[in-house]
């Protein structure tokens, strides 16, 4: 018979993983969400328009943390923001369109021309 206390040979409580023999298991954290990465990508892509307003949200600068205590917020119309990734790096401007449903931001003076 297997005892428990045989096979567990250590266990993070923190990132929910235990060690039983030689098999690595990941021990469910949350009954409601399902840990498995094509459900979890699924539920991404399919999100509504109210998840996916929190999930496009954008880290804030150093003095506006220390402001609000808080890392980020979802983005919003009129909002001030920095691209900090692509060819229009480090370029600000105001938030015209959150286009949720394709996923995008329309930042004014930032645009790509049409290749032809």
């Amino acid at each position: 018979h297997f005892g428990s206390r045989d096979f567990i040979s250590s266990v993070e409580s923190s990132s929910a993983l235990c060690t039983l023999g030689h098999l690595l298991v990941k021990m469910k954290v949350k009954a409601t969400v399902s840990s498995t990465a094509r459900k979890a990508r699924k539920a991404h892509f399919n999100a509504p328009s109210h998840l996916r307003q929190k999930i496009m949200s954008a880290g804030l600068s150093k003095e506006l943390r220390t402001k609000y205590g808080v890392r980020s917020i979802p983005i919003r119309r009129d909002d001030e923001v920095t691209v900090v990734r692509g060819q229009f790096k480090e370029r600000e401007g105001k938030v015209v369109q959150v286009y949720r449903k394709k996923w995008r931001i329309h930042i004014e003076r930032v645009t790509r021309d049409k290749v032809n």
